[in-house]
């Protein structure tokens, strides 16, 4: 064999290795391009916040789907849909109720009835699927108790007006997080205001200014673990979260003035990218796993049924909850801006 032929040979066995290895590795990668649309996109998914990051680690396990962390609040999630309403990026979203109300007259949801739909309470879900509950939690104080400096855990609203607490008291921004707008709803009616009188619990936030308040607009819990904030306005399946499973000194506390509980709820977003997904998100949040881990997570699933005994037994006794109360979601929806408006009036 001359040079020439010998050259030729080994490079046409080379090309040919070439395309074996390629055709391997395509092969092999053919799994991932075939996931690669495995996605749903969901707004309000926050790791930190309801344990989204086991819900989300057990949809990829059961489904395949993966579902990316997303740290908006309620409001910021409505923003964001109204912006992309022309080309939407998201395919679910968790809220508050009240803001649910807003996502559908914005067109920014779509209806979709999931599986396991018939448990949902009927006041707890939208007739035609626009919206429904997933878990509720009951707004309380959520109380560090190293960080009160030898200060006796407060017991009431009034008690959050005592210059003692002065630095150490925490909410999220009433205009823009719906947990932050839940707070002002419950003291204002603990203290005896209505959807139609936002006075009592204006004239408290007035007060609270004097003791200096630290106002975050986004998920607060590992504030109040370092001992930043202290005293958190949040509900209870944070408080019983530091406890039984980062194991801080924290205590949970139901005002005794009293306060509300709190469904949070989810929806299809309207022409979807990925809306079969996204239903599948849906129908596994509803799933007798899914609301386990939801109850797990010391939240509680809308699915009654499925909370078991050891979750229930880490709450507070029943008749502490009496003090909780449910309201007309629809006129918490109504009032939201609103409020919203008077209370940035109020504080600054």
């Amino acid at each position: 064999m001359n040079r020439r032929s010998f050259i030729g040979t080994a490079a046409l066995r080379i090309t040919r290795a070439a395309l074996v290895a390629s055709s391997f590795a395509l092969t092999l990668a053919a799994p991932q391009f075939a996931h690669a649309d495995e996605t749903a996109i969901c707004y309000n998914c926050p790791p930190e916040w309801a344990d989204w990051a086991s819900q989300i680690q057990a949809i990829q396990q059961k489904t395949g789907i993966h579902v990316p962390f997303d740290n908006k609040n309620s409001g910021q999630s409505i923003a964001q849909l109204m912006a992309e309403q022309k080309s939407p990026v998201a395919d679910v979203v968790y809220l508050g109720v009240s803001s649910a109300f807003q996502a559908k007259d914005k067109g920014v949801i779509a209806p979709y009835k999931p599986a396991n739909w018939n448990d949902i309470p009927a006041n707890l879900k939208d007739p035609q699927g626009y919206w429904f509950a997933i878990h509720s939690g009951t707004l309380g104080f959520f109380v560090n108790k190293d960080a009160l400096e030898g200060k006796p855990v407060p017991r009431s609203w009034a008690d959050l007006l005592k210059p003692e607490y002065k630095g150490m008291i925490g909410y999220l921004d009433p205009s823009s997080a719906f947990v932050g707008y839940a707070g002002a709803v419950a003291v204002n009616q603990a203290l005896g205001g209505s959807f139609d009188n936002f006075k009592p619990g204006l004239d408290w936030f007035a007060k609270l200014k004097a003791n200096q308040p630290i106002v975050p607009k986004q998920t607060a819990y590992a504030r109040v673990l370092s001992g930043e904030i202290p005293i958190l306005l949040d509900y209870d399946f944070d408080a019983y979260r530091a406890k039984y499973k980062d194991h801080a000194n924290v205590e949970f506390v139901i005002p005794k003035e009293g306060t509300i509980e709190v469904p949070y709820v989810m929806s299809l977003v309207k022409n979807a990218p990925h809306d079969a997904n996204g239903k599948k998100v849906l129908d596994f949040v509803l799933s007798d796993e899914g609301q386990k881990l939801w109850a797990n997570a010391y939240l509680r699933p809308v699915r009654a049924k499925t909370m078991t005994a050891d979750a229930a037994s880490k709450f507070l006794p029943a008749s502490e909850y009496a003090r909780a109360h449910a309201v007309d979601f629809g006129k918490m929806a109504e009032k939201q801006q609103a409020f919203g408006e008077q209370y940035l009036q109020v504080m600054h």
